[in-house]
């Protein structure tokens, strides 16, 4: 989301990989493969000279927001993704830029990178999120320099989030938007288009509305070529903002951020995170369906249709930024009712020649971003043999997860060296879990993430420190896994005993959630403290990041594994099965100095599962 205080946080992750170092060092001009269709006229045109241009034409446009994953194969579905949507002819995406995800480096997920492939495989004009807080000058400008050198034009600049609850200025930095942007154009001059976010109802920590527009008018002064504002939920809120910009002067571009509700429970973390109110309308419609996942989306399309159609229809709005949450089904249902997906007639007549398969040589070298994120992953002759030539049963997908966790040969002889949520070797802190973790992965616990509980150990513990020396890290366990409808009944009923311990996100495929997580709440997990530093959090449970992170963990069953098999094929079925009816849980255990109960949780639920008043 557009916001100085950014808005989406991370998901969890047990892996502290560094992932596969990038082929950055290439210059945009000999690495560009775009597979989505540009128009070489316009491939050398500013962003800010196209926004103008198709202003001055009267046309209507719409651009996109995504957020980074959290694993080289969920990469994978969001580059996929992109496809999907550039094929609409957005006029931009944006990615936005996540601290604790190490944004500014070569790891497959971080920012700099997606927003890196979405421009040189792609072929997508994109933005970069960056934000200043927290980050020294030379921080900062080291990323600009990066991302110049992997062929980035355009930087949305925003301030951040503060550390901690209240904002505390950063030594040798940068403490407002308008200060990165001042930097931006007095190291690099007219290089980079600008965005800056703008706030229909006023920077929630603004003094006053009116403050907040002079405030904004500071940053488009300072260089900002356009304007990209915070979610609102009436249109009007957008058309007085505006005709308010321009009465104290600002004339750039100012193009209104659309969220089409897709969900309940992600609408109340997004609007708790802006510091919004929804309108008593908007409220009065949603809960009474809030358990209705599809009700609430075909809702919020209806209304994202209608505030849109007003907007267009004001003569003053002729571009609209979409914040996707990394998904595609409303956005583009909202979008071609508008009229404005404009599908390139090209990219129709590739998808025709082979029955819509991007994976085709139809699409020429649109595969090579799937080499560049997965090329360590092992070709599909190595795959069948570790994940099984043919499955018989669930048990047998049980003994493939429980071989990847011993390290022991499976019944054929061969090592499972990686799965499809994890293409890389167990991290060593994983070793410490390990014999629990071999137990409840026979039983059907199908383990895809897991940390232990740590009480203060040295930063440079060989195991499980990091960070500079002289600090200390903390750990609350979590484990996150796929198990059977019939073991998350008894689960529920377990967890009933260990409440405000344990918190829980429970999902399946289908979107039906249940949680305990307080006013949805993100959760830290891991967290250091160091000499002469501000607590650090690089790993946080968040609600809705979960949700978006279900979608691509439930997509791996089907993209990564499925497919090894033929159509109709038991083993295809068998993993079509555990797509459609398991669920994706994540447990984390909250008092980490005390043992990890989050074993005997499961034990708990196998004890119930087997006793005579359950059967």
């Amino acid at each position: 989301m557009v916001n100085e205080s950014q808005q989406s946080c991370s998901g969890s992750s047990s892996s502290r990989s560094d992932g596969g170092s990038s082929s950055g060092s290439e210059s945009s001009k000999d690495s560009s493969r775009c597979s989505t269709p540009v128009l070489d006229a316009e491939r050398h045109e500013r962003l800010r000279d196209k926004m103008r241009r198709r202003q001055d034409a009267g046309d209507k446009w719409f651009s996109l927001e995504f957020f980074p994953p959290r694993t080289a194969n969920a990469a994978v579905n969001l580059i996929s993704r992109f496809d999907h949507m550039g094929a609409g002819g957005p006029l931009f995406i944006d990615v936005t830029w996540h601290p604790a995800g190490d944004p500014g480096s070569d790891k497959e997920t971080s920012s700099m990178i997606i927003a890196y492939t979405a421009v040189n495989y792609c072929g997508l004009e994109t933005i970069l999120h960056m934000t200043c807080c927290n980050q020294s000058k030379d921080d900062i400008t080291g990323h600009l320099h990066k991302a110049k050198r992997l062929g980035l034009k355009n930087i949305m600049a925003l301030r951040g989030d503060p550390a901690g609850e209240e904002w505390e200025e950063e030594v040798d930095g940068f403490n407002y938007a308008v200060d990165l942007v001042k930097h931006i154009r007095s190291e690099f001059d007219d290089y980079f288009d600008i965005c800056v976010a703008g706030y229909p109802k006023g920077h929630p920590e603004a003094e006053s509305y009116e403050a907040d527009l002079r405030h904004l008018k500071e940053k488009v002064y300072a260089g900002a070529d356009f304007i990209i504002t915070q979610l609102f939920f009436r249109p009007e809120t957008f058309l007085k903002f505006m005709k308010d910009c321009q009465a104290i002067g600002i004339t750039c571009p100012i193009i209104p951020g659309i969220f089409p509700i897709q969900g309940y429970h992600s609408l109340r973390q997004l609007v708790k995170l802006s510091k919004l109110e929804v309108p008593q309308e908007i409220k009065d419609v949603i809960e009474p369906i809030k358990d209705n996942d599809a009700a609430i989306r075909n809702y919020g399309v209806e209304l994202a249709v209608s505030m849109c159609r007003e907007l267009l229809d004001s003569g003053m709005v002729h571009g609209l930024h979409f914040y996707t949450l990394n998904r595609e089904v409303a956005t583009t249902e909202v979008l071609k009712r508008l009229g404005i997906w404009n599908e390139d007639p090209r990219w129709a007549e590739l998808q025709i020649m082979d029955g819509g398969n991007s994976s085709s040589p139809a699409f020429g070298e649109l595969k090579d971003y799937y080499l560049f994120y997965l090329k360590s992953k092992s070709p599909r002759e190595e795959l069948l043999k570790m994940w099984g030539e043919e499955l018989t049963s669930e048990e047998s997908v049980f003994e493939v997860f429980t071989c990847y966790i011993t390290g022991e040969p499976n019944k054929n002889g061969y090592k499972v060296t990686c799965m499809p949520w994890n293409d890389d070797p167990l991290a060593t802190e994983t070793n410490l879990l390990k014999d629990q973790l071999e137990k409840v992965n026979r039983r059907g616990i199908l383990t895809i993430n897991s940390q232990p509980n740590i009480n203060g150990k040295p930063s440079t513990d060989p195991i499980v420190g990091w960070g500079p020396s002289g600090g200390y890290v903390f750990q609350k366990a979590y484990l996150e896994f796929f198990t059977s409808s019939e073991i998350v009944r008894a689960l529920l009923k377990v967890l009933r005993k260990y409440e405000l311990r344990v918190n829980y996100h429970i999902v399946n495929v289908k979107g039906e959630n249940i949680t305990n997580a307080p006013d949805l709440q993100p959760n830290a997990v891991t967290w250091g403290i160091f000499p002469g530093r501000e607590i650090i959090q690089p790993t946080v449970v968040d609600p809705v990041s979960f949700l978006s992170w279900k979608d691509e963990a439930f997509a791996l069953w089907i993209e990564q594994w499925a497919k090894l098999y033929e159509e109709e094929s038991p083993s295809r079925m068998i993993i079509q099965y555990i797509h459609d009816n398991y669920y994706l849980v994540n447990l984390v255990d909250n008092d980490f100095p005390l043992e990890n109960c989050l074993w005997q949780v499961v034990e708990d639920t196998f004890e119930l599962l087997n006793s005579p008043t359950q059967q």
